[in-house]
């Protein structure tokens, strides 16, 4: 125990003797440090005092020059044909430094005066900074300023005598997207925001494509205060060319404009319809070849109300006004900014992709292909039209409400037969039609390459809801929704053989330079019906222009034979005689290489049941694209015709056929041989006065004997309209069909979209 004792007392002492020391050497250390501070406290006070304003200024300009921004050129766009559509230009912000500019007195007026005599800069504006900020070194006072004003500026002060007191003016690049074309493609384009952002269009879905790199410039002084710079370069966005083809879309807006100039404030203020577009498409590939709608801005001032003035009026919901209003000046002065916001979204949007409504008649096709291709009917049934059929609880009229009789299949697409159309629906079934529905791309986004298509999945019917009424109205493109770019699409699979494309505008990427980076091919993504279902509805689609009682007559350029569908769609709710007109074809008849589809959403017109306001439209561009695009005539020309196409200044262009020729003239070329008495074709194409008729009918009725469902061709003339009105009921009649134009198809069916937004309208838009 004593031991063990002994052996704890010296530990403590060592502890002891331990802490004692370590206590000295800290005391010690501490010392020193605070020494330390101590001096270096002093040598940081004789620095300063000594050289401050030297290592100030080093700092200063240091944190000037440290990061300043290269900006990236954005990259272009181009059509087919090498046309610039979208560049982006070099330009410059004015940018002044406040207090280099005031380190000398005699600096600053020479400065103000040439600032506000090249840039025409507001002074009291920039003394007000001035004043306000002395020590700033970045002060923005002018933005986008062209290249010409900008050299003459810096000219200006390279003078020794004129520009020797000019201090504390640098220019920062930037660029500017522009538009050489205006309002050329503006829906299908869409444009940039202030931060070189696309928005809309092609824009907006290729904005990563199109978007580069910033680049930046590091700067600092040396020891001899000489600015020193390292750059790190910008890396400039891709350009991307595109299927368009700026000839064939001028053609295309020159018409949309024309029709609206020619109906707008008609039957009431406001433009020519609501809206009307356009869209032509290569049937073999799904390109865009035009895309167009109507009213249109320019890309360049996208924010000019003018543009609004004839829209339907909207709340600040983008609800329509009801009653329909329209813009006027006097409501775009009362707007505040959330309701001016939702008027321009709807001028920007772009109605091809993004307006949904019920398709009419255009959808006939779809429904005998899907029966056909199904084994549900052979295509060479006859069903009996009475003018009506009843299903269900309802009545539902055909357009010829006297009945057509005992009506082949193909008779009824061209005569666009509803009776017709239901019954190959009944045949079909609701599950298979549903089905087919989905198979031509109905409820479905297309996903085109353009921001801002329109969701549809929720407007059409599947097979757990779609009833017998829903199926007799569908079947005729009533009760459901679509869009153009899903009708097209679907409808050149009908017309090509069978195949799906997806449809697209971009056609190669490429860099700066020109080097391509990524052809972007057509994609086949299905079948949708077999090559001779294919023929057979091409073959009932040619009689709806070349068909004697064809509802597609007005459709025809001179010198063509082109094939398609009518359609027209009465708008919600029921009976408030409000159509979409709209007109579907394509040429030539035997092997189709373009595809046009015009909508006329709700004419500026009394009577708006009339699908010759689409394809009126519908002759006009192609009686300028088909030349254009070396299509051959070949139909015969009327004296008529070539007067119109030579006004037009369009070559005629017949091919030459040695089966049809007997001599040759000096340089070769085969004369053709007439036959006596050989006349030009009678001219379809030629307006008449009337102006009636469903589902665009042809103006120049011919003689010929009544049948016992024909009694109204005794019914007496509207010396207003040119229709024909039914002493029993006042429903106005075409003149040659003998169809219902005012008066209500549908009967008493108040079917519906499955979707709570009106037809029409813009459903589910992504804005």
């Amino acid at each position: 125990m004593g031991d063990d004792l002994e052996v704890q007392v010296r530990r403590q002492r060592a502890i002891l003797r331990f802490t004692r020391k370590m206590q000295k050497k800290l005391v010690v250390l501490f010392l020193c440090i605070l020494v330390s501070f101590v001096g270096l406290s002093v040598q940081l006070f004789l620095i300063n005092r000594d050289n401050g304003e030297a290592y100030k200024k080093q700092v200063l300009s240091h944190q000037e020059y440290d990061s300043t921004v290269i900006p990236f050129k954005r990259g272009e766009i181009i059509d087919a044909n090498g046309t610039v559509l979208a560049v982006s230009n070099k330009v410059y912000n004015v940018i002044l430094d406040t207090k280099l500019l005031l380190r000398k007195e005699d600096y600053l007026e020479p400065t103000l005066t040439a600032l506000k005599r090249f840039f025409d800069i507001d002074l009291e504006s920039v003394r007000s900074y001035i004043a306000s900020h002395p020590e700033s070194a970045y002060y923005v006072m002018a933005k986008r300023v062209e290249y010409d004003k900008k050299a003459a500026f810096e000219e200006f002060c390279a003078d020794p005598e004129q520009g020797a007191n000019i201090k504390g003016v640098w220019f920062e690049d930037e660029y500017r997207r522009e538009y050489p074309n205006g309002s050329l493609a503006c829906d299908l384009i869409g444009f940039t925001t202030g931060d070189n952002s696309g928005t809309y269009g092609l824009e907006e879905f290729y904005n990563d494509t199109l978007s580069g790199t910033n680049g930046r410039e590091y700067g600092y002084l040396n020891d001899d205060s000489t600015l020193e710079r390292t750059t790190i370069a910008a890396k400039d966005g891709n350009n991307i060319q595109i299927s368009l083809d700026a000839n064939i879309q001028t053609i295309v807006e020159k018409y949309l404009k024309e029709f609206n100039e020619d109906y707008k404030d008609n039957a009431h203020p406001g433009n020519g319809a609501e809206n009307v577009g356009c869209i032509i498409m290569d049937p073999n590939t799904a390109s865009i070849l035009a895309m167009a709608s109507y009213p249109s801005f320019d890309l360049n001032d996208v924010r000019n109300t003018e543009n609004l003035i004839g829209m339907p009026l909207l709340d600040k919901d983008g609800k329509k006004v009801k009653p329909t209003e329209y813009v006027t000046e006097e409501a775009i002065a009362a707007m505040d900014d959330q309701t001016m916001y939702q008027h321009l979204n709807a001028l920007w949007k772009n109605f091809c992709i993004a307006d949904s409504y019920e398709p009419g008649s255009v959808a006939k096709p779809f429904t005998v292909a899907a029966a056909i291709e199904s084994g549900s009917i052979t295509g060479n049934e006859t069903y009996n039209c009475e003018g009506k059929l009843h299903v269900g609880e309802h009545e539902i009229k055909c357009h010829q409400i006297y009945g057509d009789g005992p009506i082949t299949v193909q008779q009824g697409i061209e005569r666009s037969c509803n009776v017709v159309l239901m019954n190959v629906a009944f045949a079909l079934g609701k599950e298979e039609f549903v089905n087919y529905q989905h198979t031509f791309g109905f409820g479905l986004k297309t996903n085109i390459d353009l921001a801002g298509e329109a969701r549809t999945a929720s407007m059409v019917y599947n097979k757990d809801n779609i009833g017998i009424t829903d199926l007799a109205t569908n079947s005729f493109g009533q009760s459901f929704n679509a869009t153009m770019i899903q009708t097209i699409t679907g409808f050149c699979s009908l017309i090509n053989g069978g195949n799906y494309y997806a449809p697209h505008v971009a056609s190669r990427i490429t860099t700066a330079d020109g080097a391509t980076i990524e052809n972007i091919e057509p994609r086949l993504l299905k079948q949708t019906i077999s090559q001779s279902t294919s023929d057979t509805i091409r073959e009932f689609c040619n009689t709806v222009v070349s068909g004697e009682k064809g509802t597609g007559h007005t459709a025809r350029p001179a010198g063509y034979m082109i094939g398609g569908k009518t359609g027209t769609a009465e708008t919600l709710p029921r009976g408030n005689n409000e159509y979409v007109v709209s007109f579907m074809g394509y040429a030539p008849v035997d092997d189709p290489q373009i595809a046009i589809y015009v909508v006329v959403d709700r004419p500026n017109v009394v009577i708006q049941d009339d699908a010759k306001y689409a394809t009126r439209i519908v002759k006009k561009i192609l009686t300028e694209v088909l030349p254009y695009m070396n299509i051959f005539m070949t139909e015969e020309l009327s004296d008529k015709e070539r007067e119109e196409l030579e006004q037009l200044q369009i070559q005629i262009r017949m091919p030459q056929s040695t089966e049809e020729t007997e001599e040759i003239d000096k340089e070769g070329n085969p004369i053709k041989k007439e036959e006596e008495g050989e006349e030009g074709a009678s001219g379809e194409g030629a307006e008449g006065t009337s102006g009636g008729g469903t589902e665009g009918a042809s103006e120049e009725p011919a003689e010929e004997e009544k049948t016992p469902n024909e009694e109204w061709k005794d019914f007496p003339v509207d010396p207003e309209t040119g229709y024909l009105v039914d002493p029993t009921t006042g429903a106005y009649l075409d003149p040659q069909l003998g169809t219902v134009v005012s008066g209500g198809v549908l009967g008493d069916v108040i079917a519906e979209p499955p979707a709570s937004e009106p037809s029409g309208e813009d459903s589910e838009s992504p804005f």
